[in-house]
């Protein structure tokens, strides 16, 4: 290394040192400009004449001043004719400023005269500094970095501040963060972080891009200029590669992958959205979001993806979420999560959670994992916000998206949306295209006619005036569609399919237009007339070439507009409209017609993210489907409506089908929109008694009480009005209701129910029947709840003869009855009966329904608690993690029956004096009580009653005596409710907050 020193005589003078002897010195960082003194100006003493002289100078003065007698200087310490000693420095030239006792940083276009303060409360001096072209340079990155003191000079040699005092404002210029400006290793740092420091800084020479990081990444690699860029970062990625295999630091990089968004070969124009955008975003990895707010159509997906796939290298992992609704965003959040196993698969909290199933806590994992320190470079996409839960709005389908944001601040979020009441982060308002050109060519690349900017290939400014001369329709055309990228899309999309000229299209679009006009006068929307103008022109074609997809097109309104798949329209009878069975009769007839809606940029295939059953559905843009209700539809259709609830409701599936629960999650967005048609009288419910009951159970089965009480409630006035309050079909409502009411807590609502079912069927079809009996057994269930033993038993033993005889002693309906008699005799003590009863329920459940059925489960969480009671700890835990697991993987951690075995390991623990595991169980089941049945309907629902008591008494035995009772009288409030204040529990509840009472009392005294 040589370094310069002043002579006596005042001249400079270079002497070359090695490693072990070379001494204390400052180093200079600054801009290459004119002029600059070389090696060869130094040993040939022609330095002083050249403007660069002044810069050493500065140096070696400011050096002096600093008691240190060698300072360097990159433009006159390296031979830079050797390409040896110049490949030798640039290698070491990270080390190098990182040893320097002291870095100056000279910045020539930043002016303080010396009467200035250096406190950056000067306007001009602040916006000079933030500008300045020494925060872009490729090389002064590492200058900045590696040195532990920088201090930072104005043009006139005056101290502007150093690294500490100006690292708040460094820190945001540059978005690098304030550990790695204050010394923290930088292998700390993930590979895609670093890179994203360097991603806005330039170098002259293209290579030199590559070669400027070899410190930052502290590899070393041979130079050639020769090379280019793209093969100078591909060698320096080799070798960062190499460096890496066997280091233990953890990376959090996941390959880009956009593969469940529609994107366009072509994105064309939004320059100034992607600036505003990547100047938002960019920081140093804390917390940074964007709002892409804008009309449907107006390309907001399209400019977040064409962001993510411009600046995908300054990010470990980008992952897109579609937030339409809440059910579709938990899809979308176990599609990341699998991404994220498959690169990290011992990532935290995933490795033990079946992402298929456990979507809730699929979701609570993957923001686990992006709140990890040191876990800052990612990129969450949340696209279709549309529906945002706001004050005073009431509808359920609304989301809150701060429950799906994870808890660190760090990362960066892209949101988009219609709804400008949405104020997560920086707003950037998405408006239509205002150059022609743009729209011009969206046109040229959809409609694949390149005549209609064949003029790009030349000179930009000249495509205007060619395209004049090539095709003046295009012009007209672009003008009539008015910069919308949807309506321009949609357009291509059509002239690519139709042999037909521009001023044919220009002369349909009018005519669409008036007609448009005529038939919707209440559409006031100039930018919805130009979006439906088009798609009319399109579907007049779609008509033409397949009347079936015409059809199916208009069908798609009376379902949600994502995930329709074939087998959910197989379900036609002789009384449906003769097409839908032509189009449903097999594979080939329906993907024809959905080909035909493709091809004109109208239907896509569907990104749905779960495992499935059956094929892959298609999917409509938002704009589109409101096109199909509003204009295709304007006339509305009952009888489609009533045929689309029919398909729904017949295609959910039942208990004894391969893994139900997969089809019912695909179902519930179509469930909703048939829920949506009845709330709002778009179809009628005559003759859908049946369909609204199977739309009850599917609800029910998905953990939704109260879309499901709606549901059955239509279905019983339903069945009522056609068949009568007594027939058997109307009593099955009945007996679900009941369950219901159960399941809710509504304890007499439940009783009022079964006993209207049970005399019923009792005058029906007398007391043996099997429908009789099982409304026996669910009033067993119901005296057990409320603690009436004795008519508990007297139900179960009666369902359980009555079963033996009609079914036989081996069928499922009669092992239901004895696992519930286990339960009863356990409640009275009898433990030897009741393991009797559930190891013969258990034995005959897993061989008829598998070891994995949830009647199977129930029965082995059955047996955890009388494992427990017996205190037989060991085994009852092993009994409740089976039973944990596989109600998760079944019903999802919030249904009911999950939340019952998550108490029961809380009270586990809690006896086994792991009091830390026991209050993560009890909250955890608080939680899922209040997600699944509200905060108002826990209090008279037994089993969350049953994990308050838990909580408290915890909380007495952790010695929190006002929580404990807190705990105590919300428990003791809701049991004097469910089963009256002369109930046992509830006197033995008052006992307990009796005694706390006298404790805290007892404390309060003086002596």
């Amino acid at each position: 290394m040589r370094l310069l020193q002043y002579n006596n005589d005042g001249d400079l003078s270079l002497t070359e040192f090695f490693a072990r002897d070379i001494p204390k010195y400052a180093i200079l960082s600054h801009r290459w400009g004119a002029e600059e003194v070389t090696f060869k100006d130094l040993t040939d003493c022609t330095s002083k004449s050249k403007a660069g002289y002044g810069k050493i100078q500065f140096c070696g003065e400011q050096a002096k001043r600093n008691s240190l007698r060698y300072f360097w200087v990159d433009t006159c310490c390296i031979d830079k004719s050797s390409s040896t000693e110049l490949a030798e420095a640039i290698n070491s030239m990270f080390r190098w400023y990182r040893d320097a006792t002291k870095c100056y940083v000279y910045l020539p276009d930043v002016s303080r005269p010396h009467s200035d303060p250096a406190d950056m409360s000067n306007e001009p001096w602040k916006s000079t500094f933030r500008k300045s072209e020494w925060f872009n340079r490729g090389w002064t990155l590492q200058e900045l970095i590696a040195p532990a003191s920088v201090d930072f000079f104005s043009k006139e040699g005056e101290l502007l501040g150093d690294k500490a005092s100006l690292e708040r404002h460094i820190c945001e210029i540059t978005g690098i963060p304030a550990k790695a400006l204050r010394g923290s290793p930088l292998s700390d740092f993930s590979v895609a972080e670093r890179m994203s420091w360097a991603a806005s800084r330039e170098t002259y020479r293209q290579e030199d891009k590559a070669y400027s990081l070899l410190g930052i990444f502290d590899v070393n690699m041979p130079l050639i200029y020769s090379e280019g860029k793209d093969r100078a970062m591909q060698r320096l990625r080799e070798e960062i590669e190499k460096a890496s295999k066997g280091f233990k630091r953890e990376d959090f990089s996941v390959p880009f992958s956009l593969s469940d968004v529609s994107d366009v070969e072509h994105f064309v124009a939004r320059k100034t959205e992607l600036l505003e955008m990547h100047d938002s975003l960019s920081g140093d990895g804390s917390r940074r979001a964007v709002i892409l707010h804008g009309l449907g159509g107006i390309g907001k997906t399209q400019l977040s993806i064409a962001y993510a796939k411009r600046h995908k290298d300054n990010y470990s992992a980008i992952f897109w979420l579609n937030i339409k609704d809440e059910d579709s965003l938990k899809q979308s959040f176990a599609k990341v999560a699998k991404q994220i196993s498959r690169e990290h698969p011992s990532a935290f909290r995933l490795t033990n959670i079946d992402i298929n199933e456990n979507l809730d806590e699929v979701v609570d994992a993957v923001k686990a994992w992006l709140s990890l320190p040191n876990n800052t470079r990612w990129l969450m996409i949340y696209d279709n916000y549309d529906n945002p839960r706001l004050p005073g709005k009431t509808d359920p389908a609304a989301v809150d998206i701060r429950r799906f944001l994870p808890e660190s601040y760090q990362g960066s979020i892209v949101i988009t949306t219609r709804s400008s009441q949405v104020k997560n982060g920086h707003l950037i308002q998405i408006r239509k295209l205002g150059d022609e050109r743009d729209s011009l060519e969206i046109l040229s690349t959809t409609s694949r006619r390149k005549g209609l900017m064949d003029g790009k290939d030349i000179l930009q400014f000249c495509i205007a005036a060619l395209i004049l001369v090539l095709d003046p329709d295009a012009i007209k055309l672009a003008k009539e569609l008015d910069g919308f990228p949807l309506a321009l899309a949609t357009a291509g999309a059509y002239l690519d399919q139709v042999a037909i000229n521009l001023s044919d299209y220009l002369r349909l679009y009018k005519q669409s237009w008036a007609q448009l006009q005529e038939s919707s006068p209440a559409l006031d929307s100039y930018e919805d007339r130009t979006l439906y103008s088009t798609w009319q022109i399109s579907f007049d074609h779609v008509k033409q070439q397949n009347g079936l997809s015409a059809k199916l097109l208009c069908f798609w309104a009376y379902f949600d507009r994502q995930d329709l798949w074939l087998e959910l329209l197989q379900h036609s009878d002789s009384n449906d409209p003769d097409w839908v069975r032509e189009l449903t009769k097999d594979e080939l007839s329906f993907h024809q017609a959905v080909r035909v809606l493709s091809s004109h940029g109208l239907v896509e295939v569907d990104t749905f993210s779960q495992e499935i059953n059956e094929s892959r559905g298609y999917s409509i843009h938002g704009c589109v489907h409101t096109w199909t209700i509003h204009v295709l539809n304007h006339e509305w259709d009952y009888d489609l409506a009533r045929l689309a609830v029919k398909f729904v409701a017949s295609h959910a599936p039942g208990q004894r089908d391969f893994r139900p629960w997969l089809t019912q999650r695909r179902l519930l967005q179509h469930a909703t929109r048939c829920l949506y048609m009845f709330s709002n009288n778009l179809v009628v419910d005559d003759e859908l008694a049946d369909e609204c009951h199977g739309l009850g159970l599917l609800y029910a089965d998905q953990g939704k009480p109260a879309e499901a009480e709606q549901m059955y409630q239509r279905a019983l006035q339903g069945k009522e009005k056609a068949w009568g309050p007594e027939h058997m079909s109307t009593l099955d409502t009945v007996n679900n209701l009941g369950n219901l009411y159960a399941d809710q807590g509504k304890l007499v609502e439940a009783e009022q129910m079964y006993q209207r079912a049970l005399q019923g069927k009792e005058k029906a079809w007398g007391p043996e029947h099997t429908s009789t009996l099982k409304t026996v057994h669910n009033l067993g269930l119901l005296y057990a709840d409320q603690g009436k033993l004795v008519e508990a038993e007297r139900m179960y033993q009666r369902a359980l003869q009555g079963k033996e005889k009609a079914c036989g002693p081996e069928h499922t309906s009669t092992f239901n009855t004895v696992n519930n008699l286990g339960l009863l005799y356990a409640d009275q003590g009898k433990l030897v009966e009741a393991e009797q009863m559930y190891q013969r329920a258990l034995q005959g459940n897993e061989k008829a329904w598998g070891p994995e059925h949830t009647l199977t489960l129930d029965t082995v969480n059955n047996l955890g608690n009388l494992y427990a009671d017996q205190g037989k700890l060991v085994e009852a835990e092993q009994m409740y993690q089976r039973a944990l697991q596989g109600f998760e993987k079944a019903w999802g951690p919030e249904h009911t029956s999950t939340l019952k075995t998550v108490n029961n390991l809380g009270l586990l623990y809690a006896n086994q004096g792991k009091l830390v595991e026991a209050e993560q169980m009890y909250q955890q089941a608080l939680q899922g009580y209040k997600q699944a049945l509200g905060t108002d309907n826990i209090i008279t629902y037994v089993p969350a009653l049953n994990t308050i008591w838990g909580f408290g008494s915890l909380l007495e035995r952790q010695a929190d005596i006002t929580k404990a009772r807190t705990m105590y009288a919300k428990a003791s409030l809701g049991y004097d409710k469910v089963f009256g204040p002369e109930h046992r529990r509830s006197q033995r509840l008052r006992r307990k907050i009796c005694a706390l009472d006298a404790i805290v009392e007892s404390k309060a005294r003086p002596w």
